[in-house]
């Protein structure tokens, strides 16, 4: 399972684009955080003060860091989720980090299955440095929101399913010969056969040369056959 277009979005809206590192509202230092809301605990690149980047370097990190989260919720959720349930939790642990996702009360009811109690335990994540913050407190009721949004059928949670591997199925190399084609040459065969015979028995060659061109033929045929395979073993 993957976060989905609505997951993003809202990520997006609420951690804003910034190409120049900033300080964590809560401190005023500490978490420095650049582009899509990246800062060093979700892995490289390391965030420093006077930082900057471009926007494809925001988006190429942000696919990265999401690839991570969806990984840690994968992992931690034990009962199926449809994908809107699945993306607000993915918002919700980008947010605060794999850690307290994975202490939260959030998870425990998820886990549960109380998903009703889901929405009011985001709310009470709404500080920042010990300070009610407005920004996270908008971010946690729209988590709560499409959490409890109507989607489609619920899924187990697989952290495999985040980054499936697929190996491709290889192809035959092979094609085996066609009926149409093996019935051709053994026509070609009797028909060779056969119009030696007619000459003969119309007195054009002797009995004896109609035989030895009917042998003909059917040594011509087999030998036509014999290619045909290989040539299908080699094609």
């Amino acid at each position: 399972m993957q976060l989905n277009a609505a997951g993003l979005a809202l990520i997006k809206e609420h951690e804003g684009l910034r190409l120049t590192a900033y300080p964590d509202p809560g401190t005023g230092g500490e978490p420095w955080t650049i582009g899509y809301g990246h800062t060093s605990a979700a892995g490289a690149p390391k965030v420093f003060q006077g930082m900057r980047i471009l926007q494809q370097d925001a988006e190429d990190i942000l696919k990265r860091d999401l690839k991570k989260f969806e990984r840690a919720v994968a992992a931690r959720v034990k009962v199926p989720l449809n994908d809107n349930q699945f993306s607000a939790l993915v918002s919700f642990c980008f947010n605060v980090g794999e850690g307290h996702f994975e202490k939260s009360s959030v998870l425990r009811e998820v886990n549960a299955k109380r998903f009703a109690n889901v929405p009011s335990k985001l709310a009470m994540w709404n500080k920042a440095a010990g300070k009610v913050m407005k920004g996270l407190v908008r971010r946690r009721a729209d988590e709560g929101r499409l959490f409890m949004k109507t989607a489609g059928p619920m899924v187990q949670v697989d952290d495999d399913d985040v980054a499936p591997s697929r190996t491709p199925v290889d192809k035959p190399t092979g094609k085996p010969i066609t009926k149409s084609r093996t019935v051709f040459t053994q026509f070609g065969q009797w028909l060779a056969a056969g119009g030696a015979a007619a000459l003969g028995a119309l007195g054009q060659i002797d009995w004896k040369t109609a035989l030895a061109l009917g042998a003909v033929a059917a040594a011509v045929g087999t030998i036509a056959i014999v290619y045909l395979k290989k040539q299908d073993g080699e094609g």
